[in-house]
């Protein structure tokens, strides 16, 4: 559990490093605004940016997640199964460059989707929040079941056993979208999720 924090804290500091790299290419170190010369002004956009982070992680934490489920999934499954599940046969890892590139797909369509979503927010209003949380829920259920389920089925078996599923995989992934909105909380979430779908892979398979 502390590794996948640290895991997920990780992330969001790299994006928070590359935000402020950025604003600081554009913030001068110093400003003369009256004859006044001002010196602390990339100081405030390192602070403000920090900020905007935890604020933006509300949003930002959807592609963490979906990165999180490429980089970490498996690990989390393999505890719980020895856990709960002792006796299963051993598991063939999923190939590396199939799960890059489920990630790399993941993050880009949720990225292009939030982008597309965070437009619309502006005209349902208060339902802008149920929007946010269907889409994203449908997307972080999608992955996050998929990726447990080929761990022990393959790719193909694993797409029907979801479609077949469909609802109660987006009603899962909209449970795991909701907290991931809450700053602070939504860093337990990806580990939480991966262990949430590997049991729901087991008992959906055993039907």
């Amino acid at each position: 559990l502390l590794l996948g924090i640290g895991l997920t804290l990780a992330l969001l500091a790299g994006l928070t490093i590359v935000l402020a790299w950025i604003a600081g290419l554009f913030i001068p170190d110093t400003v003369t605004l009256f004859g006044m010369t001002i010196t602390w002004l990339d100081s405030v956009a390192s602070w403000a940016t920090v900020v905007l982070m935890i604020l933006l992680s509300v949003v930002l934490m959807v592609p963490v997640a979906a990165a999180f489920t490429g980089i970490f999934l498996d690990d989390v499954a393999e505890a719980v199964e020895e856990k709960h599940y002792p006796g299963l046969p051993e598991v063939g890892h999923i190939p590396v460059m199939d799960t890059l590139r489920d990630s790399l797909s993941l993050i880009l369509v949720t990225v292009g989707v939030n982008l597309v979503a965070l437009v619309l927010l502006f005209f349902v209003g208060p339902l802008a929040p149920v929007l946010f949380w269907a889409v994203n829920g449908y997307l972080l259920g999608r992955e996050f079941f998929q990726m447990a389920a080929m761990r022990r089925e393959g790719r193909a078996a694993a797409i029907r056993l979801r479609k077949r599923h469909a609802g109660q995989i987006w009603l899962a992934g909209t449970l795991m979208a909701v907290p991931l909105s809450i700053p602070l909380v939504n860093l337990l979430i990806p580990v939480v999720g991966a262990a949430t779908f590997t049991h729901m892979y087991h008992r959906l398979a055993a039907r």
